[in-house]
């Protein structure tokens, strides 16, 4: 059965990026730190089904086809989103944007000529650590209004820029690969 309990979080995490569009665009007409602080609340909960589905279906021996398709696809969609409403709404820069969207469409379509020749290209240890810098750096920011006395905009800014190194080392690392593994070989 493909819609088991790990398909079913990813898809949680896909339906959770237009409830976080929206917080956003309320939160930007009304300025409302409640807003600020939900959409923060919802983007932390749809990250961590990501952990959920893979443990769930690992544990459960539940690893199916669509799950290895829709997995990232949620991921680059909640990310991606997040970082484009924040451009929106003037908290992040573009350029940052337009490199991370970049990277992750050119892994993208790697993952792409690779699958054609049946071979999947899982995440390695620096694609993870680029999403769990991502995350780390989009919930300050999706928060970023003060709460006792702490202003979360400069850390989520800095931790940002440190996803923004990783990013593009990982992409750097995955092209490397590729090439020497697939381009090579044709």
């Amino acid at each position: 059965m493909t819609l088991n309990l790990a398909n079913m979080l990813t898809l949680a995490r896909i339906f959770a990026v237009p409830v976080i569009v929206v917080l956003l665009y309320l939160e930007r007409s009304l300025h409302s730190a409640l807003l600020a602080y939900t959409s923060s609340a919802v983007f932390i909960v749809a990250s961590l089904t990501d952990m959920a589905d893979g443990y769930v279906a690992r544990k459960q021996n539940i690893i199916t086809n669509l799950g290895k398709f829709l997995d990232p696809l949620a991921d680059k969609l909640l990310i991606s989103s997040v970082l484009i409403m924040l451009v929106e709404l003037g908290w992040v820069e573009a350029w940052i944007v337009v490199v991370i969207v970049c990277r992750e469409i050119a892994v993208t379509g790697m993952r792409g000529i690779a699958a054609d020749k049946g071979v999947v290209i899982a995440a390695d240890k620096y694609g993870k650590m680029k999403t769990i810098a991502q995350i780390l750096a989009l919930i300050p920011l999706l928060a970023h209004y003060p709460l006792l006395g702490f202003d979360p905009v400069p850390v989520g800014t800095l931790v940002l820029y440190l996803a923004l190194a990783l990013t593009i080392f990982s992409g750097a690392n995955y092209l490397y690969n590729f090439y020497r593994n697939w381009l090579q070989t044709e």
